[in-house]
């Protein structure tokens, strides 16, 4: 009889599983109780970069841990990459009735968190994002015009026809940037080649022309930015969310010095303490 319960179990899971895969653009993975918090990951990350975040979170919360389409094993999906995300975040909270929901996100799922809080009507109660800004193209493109950015570009058509060897190469250098923590390199390096090659180029090109700069102003939530200092230094890096963030009138900025991109694994004990502080005050 247990054998039978198991197998019905199993069963009822597998089928809830891939009706979630068909009705999102994403996969996530539930696990402990209390108030709800969303974590988002960064741009080809899979839910696995919150691993730590999330034992010790789920002691006292309900995580939803994403995973986005086109990255680790979650099959990609026609582009706009960005807006389908956007678009399949509000359908999960709406169908899950989610209510005061905390979003964690980190990077592009920080600024996916700034994209939700600036339409009033969705459930979020409070925001922390983690080195994410509102607008990244401002940052990488000299002379930035989100316009100007398309699909059809030289650069994407590179991208697209890029050996594995070369891509493999360029996805070691940009890990070798984005954390100190010579154990978790690999893992940043490993994602990037995992994921699908279009999501890759076109999802990163929804990113570089979103520009929320003015639409931030709109946010009335709690908001706090938890930030890397490398690799330019600690006054760079204040200058750059100072502009960056100018719009927005109330939100906590802290600053964890040494670390770089990846700040809950450079300084995983200041993350976590900054990190429930932020969740109880």
């Amino acid at each position: 009889m247990k054998t039978i319960r198991r197998i019905l179990t199993l069963s009822i899971l597998l089928i809830t599983l891939c009706s979630t895969a068909q009705q999102y653009p994403f996969e996530v993975a539930v696990k402990g109780k209390g108030l709800p918090i969303l974590l988002f990951p960064g741009f080809t990350c899979t839910g696995e970069v919150w691993e730590a975040t999330v034992a010790a979170l789920s002691k006292d919360y309900e995580c939803h841990v994403f995973t986005f389409a086109g990255f680790g094993e979650v099959p990609a999906v026609e582009k706009p990459w960005f807006p389908k995300i956007k678009e399949g975040v509000e359908s999960y909270i709406k169908n899950q009735n989610l209510k005061n929901v905390v979003v964690l996100g980190h990077s592009l799922g920080g600024t996916l968190g700034l994209w939700l809080a600036t339409e009033n009507e969705h459930a979020l109660s409070k925001l922390i994002i983690i080195d994410a800004l509102p607008a990244t193209g401002a940052l990488m493109i000299s002379n930035y015009d989100s316009e100007a950015l398309a699909y059809e570009s030289a650069w994407n058509k590179q991208m697209l026809s890029m050996e594995a060897g070369a891509f493999e190469a360029m996805a070691e250098q940009m890990a070798s940037g984005m954390t100190l923590n010579k154990e978790k390199k690999a893992l940043v390096k490993n994602w990037m080649l995992k994921a699908d090659r279009e999501t890759y180029v076109y999802g990163y090109t929804d990113l570089l022309k979103l520009d929320l700069r003015a639409d931030i102003a709109k946010i009335n939530i709690p908001v706090t930015i938890l930030a890397a200092t490398e690799p330019y230094g600690l006054e760079m890096a204040k200058s750059t969310y100072a502009k960056q963030y100018a719009n927005l009138e109330d939100y906590n900025l802290e600053f964890a010095e040494g670390t770089a991109h990846f700040v809950m694994y450079d300084n995983p004990s200041w993350f976590q303490e900054k990190l429930f502080h932020s969740l109880e005050n």
